[in-house]
């Protein structure tokens, strides 16, 4: 009996064990694993120790910097590792994480919308991180310390700290943030210390006079008005360098009656017992009667100058708006009214209005003396002009041409010109015809790099040896728009940053031309490396070729996920997709969209064979884009153009040939690009046919969304 007693005792303590082991292996949450791998991959692939893009368990086999609480990751500490990169929009897949700590690394792009709930230490200083600060950061509403500084941040602080009430340490310092503080920030009651130094916001400091602080440093800023004094009274405050209005004007003292400091016979100080009669003697009837009498006179002569100044200002304000109702007349008889075989007569009057150019530092409406600055369709320009106002090109460098001589406006253009200047001035550089002229040698044939749908395209050499690349917009994009549409184009485009998409540089809008200026990518493009580099395309690996795939989901992604509104590219193809040395992608042609005329988009369909079905009846949504990528991972897979007229009929159109063929294992095998010399797995491949033909189903809605897609390509890698 004693024995079977002992026998059970045995097999019950296996159980515990095993039970007990079971819960005790390091086994990281999926979620927190594969968002993990997805920081490694966009962090580009650093040397941390025990780290992999694809699986592993970071909890049990203790991944450098990771610290987790049972299977869950809690903390992130990387500072100070030299990391790159840029940081995904899956960050926000990490449900248990406190506190995250990347700071003084070399990580860019923006700041992710998609941040985890759940942290409470946050920082990302002394990095270069660009764009503004996201307003989701509403949603971190147990943060604790918030620390931002050292980066290249702009645009103002969003208004998105009321739920914030636990945030201690704010460090916003040392961008380039703009406006005023917001009202939310009113709402930061724990809040002790606060860094903004350094940077270019305005404003008073009223939304700060109820805190508890006890460190403020404002430094170096455009804050301006009275310092509230429950502000002035904070412990350590530091707020050298900004133009506040400290001096107090001070109440004009209370002057004594006219009669006792003029009263004729008031006696001299030194005789007091005087001063009763004094008294007397400035009350008396005739004293009070003279006074009165003259501050009678005063009054009215000082109201009879008002009315005479008033009056002139009114017979100059209406000379002055005859005189311009005058000049719009004529300047609307002689480009709306001209009669046949009539010249307009271009007296020095007429041609005044149309000779202005705004500051380029300042003001990226640049008004050329065709008058195309504002409204082309309103303005007639002198065919003589159109060889002379061209300007020598400049010797020395800036980007931008300054030009300080502009007559007055009408205030109608000053209106429209000043909320371009809003939009745009603080994010691209103008640059003038004369300098894109000079550094693209007259765009000459040797700096020709292409032509796509939008216009051609040449490469610019600027005077300390950086490259850019100018997309001269052709007319047919140019008529899609009217001027403050473009300028309002340019500002959108400004705003996109991504580390996947070519960022805009600057732009030109003079003499009736307008132009993008981008970065400029040497290695060409996709389309390129697949179909005309031989030797290049022999040496493009097929993990190359699914990190390129997911480079260009990830630009689709933030396009469709990260703006607002969404941006459907509509002219998404391999030859859009530009590559740097390391095969890192930037699209191109993002925003573009409204310059695409109905009749290229119908061409994308037809003649190159990557736009959607939808094309054809003029329907477009972030659904199309996801078609079109899946095309071009058929290329990739392939290495197939999208429209081939010199294969048989029948394989002339990839899409066509290739859907049959991606759910048969024989067929699909056969289908791929030979150049790969079978350098791949049988499961990698059907994975990938399985995630295009998702992409190109018939039916919009059928088709997953890019973070899926960026999902599934993350698996695969």
């Amino acid at each position: 009996m004693g024995y079977v007693n002992y026998g059970i005792c045995v097999r019950l303590a296996v159980v515990v064990a095993v039970l007990t082991a079971s819960f005790c292996v390091g086994s990281t949450d999926p979620r927190d694993v594969l968002a993990i791998n997805s920081l490694y991959i966009s962090l580009d692939f650093p040397p941390l120790d025990k780290w992999i893009s694809f699986g592993g368990d970071p909890c049990g086999d203790l991944w450098q910097g990771v610290f987790c609480v049972f299977s869950n990751v809690t903390e992130i500490r990387l500072s100070g590792m030299n990391l790159g990169g840029v940081l995904p929009d899956t960050l926000g897949d990490l449900e248990s994480i406190i506190n995250m700590d990347l700071s003084n690394n070399h990580i860019g792009g923006s700041i992710p919308s998609n941040l985890p709930h759940t942290l409470r230490n946050f920082s990302l200083s002394g990095n270069q991180f660009i764009g503004s600060i996201p307003d989701t950061l509403s949603s971190l509403t147990q943060l604790l310390e918030l620390s931002l500084n050292n980066n290249l941040l702009s645009g103002g602080i969003p208004d998105a700290f009321q739920q914030f009430t636990g945030l201690i340490n704010l460090d916003l310092s040392a961008n380039n943030l703009s406006g005023q503080l917001p009202p939310s920030m009113g709402s930061l009651s724990s809040l002790s210390t606060l860094h903004l130094q350094n940077n270019k916001l305005t404003g008073t400091l009223n939304v700060l006079e109820d805190l508890h602080l006890t460190d403020l440093n404002i430094e170096n800023n455009l804050f301006s008005g009275p310092i509230p004094d429950k502000v002035l009274a904070i412990p350590n405050f530091r707020r050298e360098g900004n133009p506040f209005n400290t001096t107090i004007i001070a109440s004009p003292p209370t002057a004594l009656p006219p009669s006792i400091a003029l009263a004729p016979n008031s006696q001299a100080p030194g005789h007091q017992a005087d001063a009763p009669s004094a008294f007397e003697t400035t009350n008396s009837p005739n004293a009070r009667k003279f006074w009165t009498t003259k501050k009678i006179v005063l009054v009215a002569a000082t109201v009879g100058a008002i009315l005479v100044v008033l009056g002139l200002c009114l017979l100059m304000w209406r000379f002055c708006k005859g005189r311009q109702a005058n000049r719009d007349a004529e300047r609307n008889n002689v480009s709306a009214y001209t009669g046949p075989g009539e010249k307009p007569n271009y007296n020095k009057s007429s041609l005044q209005p149309s000779v202005q150019i705004e500051k380029a530092s300042k003001e990226p409406v640049m008004k050329s003396q065709d008058g195309q600055g504002v409204d082309s369709r309103s303005m007639v320009t002198s065919p003589k002009l159109r060889d002379e106002q061209l300007p020598p090109p400049p010797l020395p460098f800036p980007l931008v041409e300054k030009v300080t001589a502009k007559p007055v406006a009408p205030p109608e253009e000053a209106a429209r010109s000043q909320s371009s200047v809003n939009m745009n001035s603080s994010s691209v550089s103008v640059f003038t015809i004369a300098l894109l002229q000079q550094y693209t040698n007259s765009f000459s044939e040797e700096n020709f790099i292409g032509e796509g749908l939008l216009g051609s395209v040449y490469r610019a050499e600027l005077p300390d040896g950086k490259l850019l690349a100018v997309k001269k917009l052709g007319n047919t994009a140019t008529l899609q728009q009217t001027d403050e549409e473009f300028l309002e184009l340019v500002s959108r485009i400004s705003k996109l940053r991504h580390a996947n998409i070519v960022e805009l540089v600057g732009y030109c809008y003079e003499l009736g031309q307008r132009l993008l200026v981008y970065n400029y990518y040497g290695n060409g493009t996709l389309h390129d490396l697949l179909h005309v580099d031989e030797e290049s395309h022999k040496n493009f690996s097929w993990n190359m070729r699914i990190r390129v795939a997911l480079g260009a989901a990830r630009a689709l992604q933030y396009l469709h996920e990260g703006c607002h509104p969404p941006v459907v590219h509509r002219n998404f193809k391999s030859s859009n997709i530009l590559l740097d040395e390391k095969l890192a992608v930037c699209v191109s042609d993002c925003g573009l969209a409204p310059l695409l005329s109905s009749e290229s988009l119908s061409g994308l369909l037809t003649t190159h064979g990557s736009g959607a079905p939808e094309f054809e009846s003029g329907s477009y949504s972030c659904q199309s884009d996801v078609y079109s990528l899946g095309v071009v991972m058929l290329e990739l897979l392939t290495g197939r153009k999208p429209y081939d007229r010199l294969r048989p009929r029948g394989e002339q159109s990839l899409i066509r040939w290739a859907i049959p063929r991606l759910h048969d294992i024989d067929a699909l095998s056969r289908m791929v690009d030979p150049s790969l010399n079978g350098a791949y797995s049988s499961k990698s491949i059907s994975r990938f046919a399985d995630i295009i033909s998702r992409c190109v189903q018939w039916e919009p809605g059928f088709r997953p969304t890019m973070s899926e897609i960026v999902q599934d390509l993350l698996r695969m890698i």
